[in-house]
């Protein structure tokens, strides 16, 4: 994959003594272990546990830096505002945010040293950069090929802010919930999924036998809805499904379809979750 620019990326700075303590009391992500040189994901809940903004966190002099969709940053920086009270920590959004993102392999050969890795690819393959102009890009959909192939769900396009658990779309599996951390919002409902292991909807590969159709196509087993499409090129793509439903229709050999093209589901390779063995009725 070549180098991608992301334009629809915006750059939100905490900086101030109190910035770490500050975060790590609302924020799903343990920021404690987090180093120089690495992005690690994250989520700002709602006091339900849904997610309602995501983005990635890296370490900068006096604070951090929060990489967000643009089109959520104001919202996301209001919502910090609310909570930051008396805290000694100074929220700004970078006027130029310059994002792109490319392979390390490819990355370092060019400019060792350079870049963060995205730590939500197990092989620490991803590689993103802040602030410096590339020589050349590619398109964006280098980018999404690259992150379906991988199984990576994003905000927007994968998925609505407001409307998922970070279980749904494998935060707790990519490092970006910290369940030893103590409380922060909406983590009373988060922990209780994990202990309950009541997670029923996830985020699945899935391979169409033609192309897929577009995000936010329902999928269905025998007429009845199990979940939507997200991101997809070709014949490959992402889906947010309910996993019992999808294994009832797998163990009764029941057609999976996103709109009218039969589908077949799978777990990322890199997760730690299986489908339910006690699968329930594809109907409920």
């Amino acid at each position: 994959m070549p180098t991608v620019r992301l334009a629809h990326r915006a750059l939100i700075l905490v900086t101030g003594p109190d910035a770490e303590s500050f975060l790590q009391n609302i924020l799903t992500v343990d920021l404690t272990p987090v180093q120089a040189g690495e992005v690690v994901p994250g989520a700002l809940l709602s006091p339900q546990g849904k997610i309602l903004f995501d983005f990635l966190v890296s370490r900068v002099e006096g604070g951090f830096r929060l990489d967000c969709r643009a089109a959520v940053a104001t919202d996301f920086v209001r919502r910090l505002t609310m909570y930051r009270l008396r805290a000694k920590a100074e929220i700004t959004v970078e006027d130029e945010s310059l994002v792109t993102v490319s392979l390390r392999g490819e990355a370092e050969a060019e400019n060792p040293g350079f870049g963060l890795v995205d730590r939500r690819f197990a092989d620490g393959s991803v590689v993103r950069h802040y602030g410096t102009e590339p020589a050349e890009t590619s398109d964006l959909m280098a980018w999404t090929a690259y992150r379906v192939k991988h199984g990576i769900a994003e905000s927007g396009s994968d998925y609505e802010l407001g409307d998922a658990f970070p279980h749904d779309v494998l935060l707790d599996q990519i490092g970006a919930v910290g369940f030893k951390k103590g409380c922060y919002v909406g983590q009373e409902v988060v922990s209780r999924m994990q202990h309950r292991g009541t997670a029923r909807r996830r985020i699945l590969l899935a391979e169409g036998e033609a192309d897929l159709p577009p995000t936010g196509t329902d999928i269905t087993v025998a007429g009845r809805l199990v979940g939507s499409m997200g991101s997809g090129l070709g014949r490959h793509g992402l889906a947010l499904v309910r996993i019992d439903k999808v294994k009832a229709a797998m163990d009764n050999g029941l057609a999976v379809t996103a709109g009218d093209v039969p589908v077949t589901l799978s777990i990322p390779g890199w997760a730690k979750f299986g489908f339910p063995e006690a699968a329930a009725d594809a109907g409920d």
